[in-house]
């Protein structure tokens, strides 16, 4: 039964991520699966219950990116690699934030923020090296990811994308350090 369960919330955690949760229809995921609507409702009950345990697998997920950036090296390779890694996590937080709107998708994305946000930094600082005050990268930090939210895609979310955006982020860091 666990095992069942987890396959809806995978398929769905990924069609979410690719597609938005506006194009999440219970037939729809109960196709992908491949069961029947009814056992969508006997395994979740509705939406609103099954959209818990996708930001359930979300948070997990950020713990995780989390941890592996903890121990990161570098922006390139380590960095990027985790980001290719973990491409369906940050498609799925693009669509949080595409709702925010919504008190529990906007909860989820500080939840998750703050999860990821103080490792990414200090990976970051580090890099760069960087004459800004910790509020300053702080800043510039929160106005980037909105950015590189707003940009990615199924499509370009790859290691030459990432590269080229890290690359240009970095020559506006300079400049504005200057």
């Amino acid at each position: 039964m666990k095992l069942a369960k987890e396959v809806w919330i995978h398929v769905g955690y990924d069609f979410c991520a690719r597609n938005g949760f506006e194009q999440l229809k219970i037939e729809r995921l109960a196709k992908l699966v491949g069961k029947s609507k009814s056992s969508f409702y006997q395994q979740f009950i509705d939406l609103e219950n099954y959209f818990g345990f996708l930001f359930e697998l979300h948070l997990q997920n950020c713990f995780i990116i989390a941890e592996k950036e903890t121990i990161a090296k570098s922006i390139d390779p380590d960095l990027i690699d985790i980001l290719v890694e973990h491409k369906i996590d940050l498609l799925f937080n693009k669509q949080l934030r595409i709702h925010r709107i919504d008190v529990k998708f906007e909860e989820i994305i500080l939840k998750s923020n703050a999860m990821v946000a103080a490792p990414f930094l200090k990976l970051w600082k580090e890099n760069l090296k960087l004459n800004l005050g910790e509020d300053q990268l702080a800043g510039i930090f929160q106005l980037a990811l909105e950015n590189f939210y707003l940009q990615i895609n199924p499509k370009n979310l790859e290691r030459g994308w990432l590269i080229t955006y890290f690359s240009n982020l970095k020559s506006l860091l300079e400049s504005i350090a200057k």
